[in-house]
């Protein structure tokens, strides 16, 4: 290592999200919390301001020395400071993007309440992404300048108790509540006004800290979050290791603009070092590169991401959403490091004897990350017009899939979150737009997977059709009516098996004449009581009438029921030949 302090030592990057309704004051708050900690910090500190590349651009950080509690905890990392990088998510589609694409490397998340307002939409909407995504959160009740000093610390209480019962239910229930003002007289007011209780919040997220799993193993996937140019040096991507790790020679590529790029130098707090891993906040300089091609993306391994067209996921409907998820709608989907509109079509397990999609037993796990029943080309699924929820508190909805078809291709790792959205509602409206979460499990990188790959996923639709007994030609042949249109290609049903209301079982053997009447096989021949029946019945339809009378229209009676024809196959929805199969 090429550090400028003894090798043994070194600042440990704590990732934090800051999540929260738009006008909450988020932005106020990283810039609060960045300049209140650097004057402490650049002071102690010499070296900081000598120039290097400065990491704080796109996301902003801080660094404080290392809390008691970490003293000693690294192993034989020693780390020696601690520094928070805050990932502050700007507009609300691009939220939902950040976390989700950065959802590996959040340690903590910062839920921001304007203390006025209170919980809003998006607030529950952040919650609901942290619920996925990261394990401890912090709430931080901003704006309490607004309030009237008199009245400040009774409504501060009323807001952390009315906090807490909403937490109640969600894996953060027992989670630190902390108010603030980080701003205060709002952001057109000048600086002079110094915001309260940001030196508390340091403390409490000093507190909060942990050493978080970091696996320098696998694939290198960075997220890059700014790029420039430096006269005499290069490019520099700043940005974040999600996963793998890196370092100076190593080739890297960037698979949106499909180059190759090698490693020139690498600075991690604005000193040079060998390498990085999974968690760290890094600068990556490598030559002959434009930096206006790439503002915001994605730097990997070579070959290891996927440009698909179309996805396998695990699906999972989040609870508050209260619309339905209907077969051939559109949601925007997020996935990797974008958000993209795609068609959805849900599929599930076969259904146990019945036509309805069964209920499997067992719970869904309630992380997503846990893979569910493995998805397989060698299975056969089962058609849904829309997500299938089960009734009742207790049961837990079944196993399902959804195919996903992609506006535009979409690059990203496999087995990454997705979640799907109606970003398109009005984001006042007072509803969750979140409405399902699952892996990617099979991409299609195939621009006509539709007929290379699509034939090879067999979900199929269940058919029944019923028609009638016309009359008997012999002990094994009847006539039947009214199970095919007149224009009806018969052809395509000669072949399958009928059965008979009666019990017999029979084959379609071709038409019969020129109005979409057939005629059927019985192998076993037909039963004496059905003979008879259909006799009695023909018998009927004949009284009373001559050549060309009405009488012979007439329908039996009630108390002679015709016998019926039963018909049933299935159908694989993507067989370009449209094959009827009957098992």
């Amino acid at each position: 290592m090429s550090e400028s302090t003894d090798s043994r030592t070194k600042t440990l990057n704590f990732n934090v999200g800051v999540l929260g309704h738009v006008d909450s004051g988020k932005t106020s708050l990283a810039r609060a919390l960045s300049s209140t900690a650097s004057t402490a910090a650049f002071d102690k500190n010499p070296q900081s301001r000598e120039r290097g590349i400065t990491l704080d651009l796109g996301f902003s950080s801080f660094a404080v020395d290392l809390p008691d509690h970490l003293q000693g905890s690294g192993g034989p990392q020693q780390y020696d400071s601690l520094q928070f990088t805050l990932v502050d998510c700007p507009g609300h589609a691009s939220l939902i993007r950040t976390i989700i694409g950065g959802a590996q490397i959040i340690d903590l998340m910062m839920l921001v309440v304007d203390v006025v307002k209170g919980v809003q939409t998006q607030t529950a909407e952040c919650l609901l992404i942290g619920e996925l995504t990261c394990p401890r959160m912090v709430v931080v009740l901003n704006k309490i300048d607004l309030l009237p000093s008199n009245k400040r610390q009774s409504a501060i209480e009323k807001m952390t108790k009315r906090l807490h019962k909403t937490l109640e239910t969600t894996r953060f229930k027992e989670c630190p509540v902390i108010a603030v003002a980080a701003k205060p007289g709002g952001p057109e007011a000048p600086d002079t006004e110094e915001p309260q209780g940001v030196p508390e919040l340091i403390e409490l997220l000093k507190k909060q800290t942990y050493l978080p799993q970091r696996d320098p193993g696998g694939d290198l996937l960075m997220a890059v979050d700014h790029c420039f140019s430096i006269r005499g040096q290069g490019t520099v991507m700043t940005g974040t290791v999600l996963q793998g790790s890196l370092a100076i020679n190593d080739t890297v590529e960037i698979p949106a603009l499909k180059v190759t790029k090698k490693i020139k130098s690498v600075q991690m707090f604005r000193k040079p070092v060998s390498g990085a891993m999974q968690g760290d906040r890094v600068g990556v300089c490598v030559t002959q590169f434009d930096p206006k091609l790439l503002e915001r993306g994605l730097v990997c391994t070579p070959g290891s991401l996927h440009t698909l067209y179309a996805a396998v996921i695990s699906v999972r409907k989040i609870g508050y959403f209260k619309g339905s998820l209907a077969t051939r709608a559109k949601f925007h989907i997020t996935v990797g490091h974008e958000t993209v509109m795609a068609r959805v079509t849900f599929f599930g397990l076969p259904p146990v004897g019945t036509s309805e999609p069964r209920f499997d037993t067992e719970p869904l796990p309630l992380q997503p990350c846990s893979l569910d029943t493995p998805f397989t080309f060698d299975r056969e699924y089962f058609y849904q017009d829309e997500y299938v929820t089960s009734q009742g508190e207790a049961r837990s909805n079944p196993k399902q899939w959804a195919l996903l078809e992609f506006e535009r291709p979409v690059t990203c790792p496999l087995l990454c979150l997705v979640i799907g959205s109606k970003l398109d509602t009005d984001i006042h409206a007072n509803a969750c737009r979140l409405a399902f979460q699952g892996r990617l499990l099979q991409g299609f990188e195939d621009k006509s997977y539709a007929e290379t790959a699509l034939p090879r996923l067999r979900i199929y639709k269940s058919k029944q059709k019923e028609g009638q007994v016309e009359r008997v030609t012999d002990d094994y042949t009847v006539i039947g009516r009214n199970l095919f249109k007149k224009e009806t290609n018969l052809q395509l049903f000669v072949g399958l098996k009928v059965t008979l209301s009666t019990g017999e079982s029979g084959v379609i053997e071709g038409g019969f004449g020129q109005s979409g009447k057939f005629k059927i096989r019985v192998q076993e021949g037909l039963h004496p009581e059905t003979k008879q029946l259909l006799n009695s019945t023909s018998k009927k339809k004949g009284k009373g009438g001559s050549k060309g009378c009405p009488a012979n229209e007439e329908e039996p009676k009630a108390d002679s029921e015709p016998v019926s024809i039963h018909l049933r196959f299935k159908r694989y929805v993507f067989d370009p030949h449209k094959k009827m199969v009957q098992s």
